[in-house]
């Protein structure tokens, strides 16, 4: 029999101590901000989803294939996948100190509500393209319906995947007959945005709450993703990576090579070296969003192994600075969406509308912006600081502690 020392009370749920984190979610999570900088700077300075240059020239070719083969619709399955590994491990945390499940999901359930929350006004103030109210709703259900499931439940989402496979497979034959067939060239099939080109910040406001509901809900079907993300954290496979060797580079090389194999066409098409009637233009980018899932799986397998090749160790400052930066991600995240409208709006500094070549410019911004967080995140962990808006969210989730 055993001494409750708490008074008889159930312990408080709370969050994560900082010092009892894996290296590879974190390490993930920091070094692939560059690559959502990346993605969302082209977006906005460019006007287009994805952000592609529509007429590239020179050096703008080359540009959109890298873009779309490593970039474009890559960098959110990773944070989604990241964001499963999260609940599951808040969850298992949660559960060691309360021992209650429900009290746990109940945590859970209120943190995501926060989040759906936080998109909205993100949503509202900085940037359309929010993924935080998608994270929020997804993670509710996935709460609510997966997260207690049985080993049998959780091995669906690996049939999902398999299944992805052959859709992809047939996607690419599709494609591969409709380039054979040949047919008049086609535009980019781009989409733009109305807060993009809106004349006042209040105009971009209405504009952007317009658009990000239906937003919110596609990208909703992250879920899936989430799923995967959980599956594997139930079996700690990046806690404990030397366990999980064959699978990592298993998972690297498959998931990096259907990425890359399932978005080279598109980017050949957007640099302009290939050609493709309308359908078979829509059919490459369905090739290349479909193929952006595994991606995500590729990336994070390749965190995880260089997560165990650092083990043991000694951190140096480029490391440290990355981690910090990944356990501040909500942070860096909201702080790039405010650098783009100082940089972007055509109300304040309007650098794509002044630029040359916007896409170019593009990407010198994103990977100053990103290094201003790697920065300011190192700077705050020197100081032992979260950061504010993890703060906020914590405190939100947790109430006063």
């Amino acid at each position: 029999m055993t001494t409750r020392t708490d008074g008889g009370r159930a312990p408080r749920p709370g969050p994560v101590p900082a010092g009892e984190r894996a290296l590879a979610p974190d390490l993930a999570r920091g070094a692939m901000l560059l690559v959502i900088a990346v993605a969302n700077a082209a977006g906005l300075f460019l006007g287009t989803t994805p952000g592609l240059e529509p007429n590239p020239e020179g050096v703008e070719r080359l540009f959109n294939l890298l873009m779309t083969v490593l970039v474009h619709a890559r960098g959110y399955p990773l944070f989604a996948l990241m964001f499963g590994y999260g609940v599951v491990q808040l969850a298992r945390r949660q559960e060691a100190k309360t021992g209650s499940p429900a009290a746990a999901r109940a945590v859970l359930v209120r943190r995501n509500i926060w989040l759906l929350l936080f998109g909205s006004v993100h949503a509202a103030l900085l940037y359309a393209g929010d993924v935080l109210g998608a994270y929020g709703v997804a993670g509710t259900v996935f709460t609510l319906l997966l997260l207690h499931r049985s080993d049998r439940v959780y091995r669906i989402v690996l049939w999902y995947w398999g299944l992805s496979t052959v859709y992809i497979a047939v996607l690419f034959a599709l494609s591969a007959r409709g380039l054979a067939a040949g047919g008049e060239r086609a535009p980019l099939p781009l989409l733009t945005s109305a807060a993009d080109t809106a004349p006042d910040y209040f105009s971009s406001v209405v504009a952007r709450m317009s658009e990000w509901p239906m937003h919110t809900l596609y990208m909703s079907g992250f879920v899936l993703v989430i799923w995967l993300g959980a599956w594997a954290a139930r079996r700690r496979i990046l806690e404990e990576p030397a366990k999980h060797v064959r699978l990592l580079c298993t998972a690297a090389v498959v998931g990096v090579a259907i990425s890359i194999a399932g978005g080279l066409p598109m980017g050949l098409y957007a640099a302009g070296w290939l050609d493709a009637d309308a359908g078979t233009a829509g059919l490459l980018k369905q090739l290349y969003q479909a193929s952006g899932m595994f991606a995500g799986v590729g990336y994070a397998a390749l965190f995880g192994l260089a997560a165990l090749a650092l083990e043991g160790r000694r951190r140096g400052v480029v490391l440290q600075a990355l981690t910090a930066l990944g356990q501040r991600s909500l942070s860096g995240y909201l702080f790039q969406s405010v650098a783009w409208l100082v940089l972007v709006a055509p109300y304040l500094l309007a650098l794509g509308e002044r630029s040359s070549s916007p896409a170019l410019t593009s990407l010198g911004c994103s990977i100053a912006v990103w290094l201003i967080t790697v920065a300011g995140a190192y700077a705050m962990q020197r100081r032992s600081m979260r950061g504010p808006a993890e703060v906020v969210l914590r405190r939100l989730t947790y109430g006063r502690r």
